[in-house]
């Protein structure tokens, strides 16, 4: 989870578990009396509502019994008159059209329809943050409330920030209980003692009473998930629809780049990249662009997310002239507009500027004024100054995206100082170019007395690219007293890793292979 991302109330929330035994029933007493706990006195979203509820995710839809519960659950809960939360999003997401087909065929494509859990797409939606704006009520209570809203989703991935800009709460559940969720509208409505709604008559519906057991699901599946269905939908997988027959097609052994395009342009990683390569040199004068705590996660690092029209992207896409600024994710063929997200996820904390959102730190050639974090990075490489990242723990945590890694190095980062690294992002920095350097056991940016307004010098990267063995010095140069220094461990953990980096990283290795003729 991300920081941000407390467990609910409800910890079957995080398990998905089948309520089974007394999680089905409420104590003696009977039923709660049913409340909205998500709507304040003023009849808008409260703290705890959830504002988007998403049956989404290629993996956990892939799962029939999860998602034949979640269509009987709906089934049961119209059979009873309930519905969603006005102020709920709600979507559905699934990887693969087998799943609408068998849900159609099962007579249960209706009720998810009516609760609002309408087919909006295939593949990558709220999971990866493509969830779109907020229902109107919603968005009003988090912009003029400042309302701490959530989201329930049957995604993979719940990091801090990624689903939605205006989301804090970030939970994931399994279909059924998205289902569920949607029903209750709020992450702090008890689902085992608190009923949904109630019905025609007046009595209050638990949760319990819609829950499909496990031999109607079981019977579902049976009779519908078939090995013809397969067959059917992937029988002309490669094809596409009319929009990518569409697509023109071009002559030529290269890409034509569109010069005009918004969406894909040439990034510069093999730009004045040349057949020989130059020997490693020490980084001498390096200030830090970004001083961070820990468990820093790729989606810190470079969102997926919605691209606010106030951000550095936002601004530049709208200076093209484009009005729907779409998302980071769908973005990620123009370097332009990556690199202006590079660390602008605004829950990204930096110590260097404490006291703002995300996406900005002081630029010490600017007597250290705050600027976005692009604009500082053009600044120090204008006047010629190196760049570190200084992290705690964990850096790099998350899902293995490629862009936080490609982020970095295009803001001119030479090297991330921090005390661990997530292992799949410390080898994509290294293949990227940028040098992972680790600090000893028990040193830190805290311990040492790092602020993040020193000058570093890095010495000896020539020496750990031949040994990746030998301690790497850092020199400090604080401003208001004596210099010093202190080791590190450079974390090139291959051979390989010190020949990648010694290039550049992967894309300069491979060129130049090809330029020397000897890859094909």
């Amino acid at each position: 989870m991300g920081r941000s991302d407390r467990p609910p109330a409800d910890p079957t929330a995080q398990s998905g578990s089948r309520l089974k035994g007394d999680l089905a029933r409420p104590a003696e007493g009977g039923a709660k009396k049913h409340s909205d706990s998500a709507v304040g006195p003023d009849g808008v979203a409260a703290d705890g509502a959830i504002a988007i509820a998403a049956i989404t995710s290629c993996t956990n839809t892939s799962n029939p019994h999860v998602m034949v519960a979640a269509g009987l659950l709906a089934r049961n809960a119209r059979a009873r008159g309930l519905t969603a939360k006005p102020w709920v999003k709600t979507s559905l997401a699934p990887g693969s059209k087998t799943v609408t087909e068998y849900l159609a065929r099962a007579g249960l494509t209706g009720p998810l329809d009516e609760l609002g859990f309408q087919l909006v797409g295939y593949g990558c939606m709220t999971c990866i943050g493509n969830s779109g704006p907020l229902l109107p009520s919603a968005a009003e209570a988090v912009a003029e409330r400042g309302a701490v809203v959530a989201s329930v989703l049957s995604g993979n991935r719940n990091f801090d920030g990624r689903i939605n800009n205006d989301v804090s709460l970030n939970y994931l559940a399994s279909p059924p209980l998205v289902v569920a969720y949607a029903l209750a509208g709020s992450v702090k409505h008890d689902l085992t003692s608190e009923p949904l709604g109630v019905d025609a008559d007046g009595e209050p519906v638990l949760l319990a009473d819609l829950w499909p057991d496990d031999a109607e699901i079981d019977e579902v599946v049976r009779a519908h998930l078939t090995p013809e269905l397969f067959r059917e939908a992937y029988a002309d997988v490669f094809g596409g629809d009319q929009h990518w027959a569409g697509v023109p097609e071009s002559d030529g052994h290269h890409f034509a780049w569109e010069p005009d395009s918004t969406y894909l342009r040439r990034p510069p990683f093999l730009d004045e990249v040349t057949e020989t390569v130059a020997a490693p040199t020490d980084v001498t004068g390096a200030r830090t662009l970004l001083l961070l705590g820990d468990s820093v996660t790729t989606d810190h690092i470079s969102p997926a997310g919605r691209i606010p029209a106030a951000s550095s992207a936002g601004r530049y896409l709208t200076a093209l002239g484009e009005t729907d600024l779409n998302t980071y994710a769908s973005r990620r063929g123009n370097f332009e507009v990556m690199v202006r997200g590079g660390f602008a996820n605004p829950r990204l904390a930096n110590l260097l500027a404490p006291d703002a959102a995300g996406g900005v730190t002081p630029d010490f050639t600017r007597e250290g004024a705050l600027v976005p974090i692009h604009e500082a990075s053009q600044s120090y490489a204008a006047a010629g100054v190196p760049l570190i990242v200084i992290a705690g723990q964990e850096y790099g945590t998350g899902s293995s995206r490629d862009w936080a890694a490609k982020t970095t190095a295009l803001l001119k980062v030479k090297a991330v100082l921090a005390q661990s690294f997530e292992r799949i992002h410390r080898s994509n920095l290294v293949a990227l170019g940028v040098l992972p350097l680790q600090f000893l056991d028990g040193d830190s940016a805290a311990s040492l007395g790092l602020d993040g307004t020193e000058e570093f010098d890095l010495t000896g990267i020539a020496d750990v690219v031949q040994d990746a063995a030998r301690p790497l010095t850092v020199r400090v140069r604080p401003a208001d007293r004596p210099a010093f220094e202190f080791s590190v461990r450079a974390r090139l953990d291959t051979p390989r890793e010190a020949t990648y980096y010694a290039n550049g990283g992967v894309l300069p290795y491979v060129h130049r292979l090809i330029l020397r003729g000897e890859l094909d």
